[in-house]
């Protein structure tokens, strides 16, 4: 009686895991299903007399997001905004007489500084194309970077309570030495680069002597050219911006930064609505027509010049870390094969590669830089580089075959350099456990890698010489592409990070300027005088494929929801669980405005 009773409460459990299990993923496919439809639910105009709305609030990532059916199960619609098409649409809407002036409503966004440079450019383009038409910028509490956007406005407004934070850059790192002496684990680190600091934090308790002349260096080269151009914004020297920097101007009084000349005038949001509605000759604030980039793009084709006509430009986009198999950034296996697709698409006269990336596997980065020298061999066509925030390590080695490549002066490049980590978790296992091991091989290195024991002399020099090796084919790698002797490049090397406007210097990069400029530059070089721009990899549109694309995630996102402030662990531990033993990388850093 009592197996029969097990059983049946096993069946009925089973049935009813079943039913939640069925339940739970006709939930995925209507979810998804409304995913597809949600981007057409509502019925866009660009009528008379609209204005184009940049709301600065969220993330701005490099492309558009798109809706996850999981979050919307739980109510968030939220999709993130892309950089490329509030660009094209800055562009595209200076000569489109239904639109009459710009809105930059700044809400506190979150965006990489050549971002952020790549929406000012825009806007600044939008004024010398269209003189007749205005910009205006409104914010209850301007961050930094939203104000420094907000700078290429006509007018910045402000509420008169509100807040304006101007105070220069940094770069914070974290160094958990002192923590892994007291678990017992030791990292071993074989690495090339005097300046290859991504290493640091695992065996130093502070920032190294040659780590800290670099981020000196890029951090005042980056603030000096934010810095002249908010002052050229604001008709203001540097000197002035530097004061507000340091003159802690978030707890000034609001009509401070009217004297100052930090802002033009306090209203409230009401009133400026009454504004905007004067500029666009609609009277009511009721009947304004505000239009957002998103919207803009679904009944425009930002991404086409003139009729499109006379070429086709592939924009590749390569963001996130680089690696082999799997991840959710530039995994070789994926990009790989996308390459070699678009050397197979006659129709395709010219490609970029807009490379937003700190790095990761070095065979990876070798991958892929392989599948671009196919490219170039079979077409015969042009090849250039965008770099966006970060283009560093193996961000710059997938870069270096490029025929031209085009960096914002705020770009963290360069950092060409190799390591590996390896770490000895016996002190741990032992000292802390109390676990102890024993170990039988039929060779010396039967066990090798281990993470019970520490690498014995002769097994840290093979190391040291398989990452020379790396290094030595990284800078070839690099020298080739650049039209550099070995030498030369080594001295620049080092795994140094540069910024733009150095790197420009050094023969690292041509041209300083954003995807625009590369488009334009590769249209030249074409000499096409209307181009169609083409973006890869494809967006999945699909319900279905969303809903596959989904099902990977729901473990990780329940994960997520669970550890909460605690989930950026969890995603720093699934990386290093999925790292190759070679890598590419710079160090971990935000430098956001």
């Amino acid at each position: 009686m009592k197996k029969f009773l097990m059983a049946f409460l096993g069946t009925l459990a089973g049935i009813w895991f079943s039913l939640f299990i069925a339940f739970f993923g006709l939930l995925l496919i209507i979810a998804a299903a409304g995913v597809s439809s949600l981007g057409r639910s509502k019925v866009v105009q660009v009528n008379d007399h609209s204005y184009l709305k940049l709301v600065l609030a969220g993330e701005l990532s490099d492309r558009p997001g798109q809706l996850d059916p999981i979050a919307v199960m739980r109510g968030d619609k939220t999709v993130t905004q892309g950089v490329n098409e509030i660009v094209g649409s800055i562009d595209a809407s200076a000569g489109d007489d239904r639109i009459d002036g710009i809105v930059i409503d700044c809400r506190g966004s979150s965006a990489g500084l050549a971002k952020r440079q790549a929406i000012v450019e825009a806007l600044k383009r939008f004024k010398d194309a269209a003189p007749e038409k205005w910009i205006y910028a409104y914010g209850d509490i301007y961050t930094q970077g939203d104000y420094y956007v907000a700078t290429a406005a006509d007018s910045i407004f402000i509420n008169p309570i509100g807040q304006i934070d101007i105070h220069g850059l940094s770069s914070t790192r974290y160094y958990f030495k002192n923590l892994l002496d007291k678990l017992g684990v030791d990292v071993q680190v074989v690495k090339v680069g005097t300046y290859k600091s991504a290493v640091e934090p695992y065996i130093l308790d502070g920032m190294s002597a040659p780590a800290r002349e670099q981020e000196e260096l890029f951090l005042s080269n980056i603030w000096e050219n934010i810095a002249g151009e908010i002052a050229e914004a604001r008709k203001v020297s540097a000197d002035t911006v530097n004061h507000w920097a340091n003159g802690s101007i978030y707890a000034a009084p609001t009509e401070d930064y009217v004297k100052m000349h930090i802002a033009d005038r306090m209203v409230y949001r009401h009133e400026f609505d009454s504004i905007v509605a004067y500029a666009t000759g609609v009277g009511d604030v009721n009947d304004l027509n505000p239009v957002t980039p998103a919207e803009y793009c679904q009944v425009n084709d930002v991404f086409r010049k003139g009729d499109g006509g006379s070429a086709n430009i592939a924009v590749l986009y390569a963001c996130g870390d680089i690696t082999d198999e799997t991840g959710e950034g530039i995994v070789a296996r994926t990009m790989v094969p996308q390459i070699l697709s678009l050397a197979d698409d006659k129709s395709i006269d010219g490609l970029i590669m807009y490379v937003n990336s700190g790095g990761g596997s070095a065979f990876a980065s070798e991958q892929i830089w392989e599948a671009l020298e196919q490219w170039k061999s079979l077409t015969g066509k042009p090849f250039f580089v965008s770099m966006a925030d970060y283009a560093a390590s193996g961000g710059y080695y997938i870069s270096c075959g490029a025929d031209r490549i085009y960096a914002q002066p705020t770009t963290l490049t360069g950092s060409i350099g190799i390591f590996g980590l390896i770490p000895d978790l016996k002190g741990l296992i032992s000292g802390k456990f109390g676990i102890t091991t024993s170990t039988v091989a039929t060779n010396p290195n039967g066990a090798m890698p281990s993470l019970l024991q520490p690498m014995s002399p002769a097994q840290q020099a093979s190391m040291q010489a398989y990452v020379d090796r790396g290094y030595e084919l990284f800078t070839a790698r690099c020298a080739q592409g650049r039209g550099l002797s070995q030498d030369s490049l080594k001295m620049i090397a080092e795994g140094r990070v540069w910024d733009g406007s150095e790197a420009l210097k050094l023969g690292l990069v041509d041209e300083i300027g954003g995807l625009d400029a590369a488009i334009q530059g590769m249209a030249k070089r074409l000499d096409a005088t209307s181009w169609t721009v083409r973006n890869y990899p494809e967006r999945k549109e699909k319900w279905y494929d969303l809903l596959v694309e989904a099902g990977a995630d729901i473990k990780a996102d329940i994960v997520r929801d669970e550890l909460g402030e605690m989930a950026s662990l969890y995603d720093t531990l699934n990386s290093i669980k999925g790292m190759s033993t070679l890598q590419a990388r710079m160090e971990a850093m935000d430098v956001n405005l």
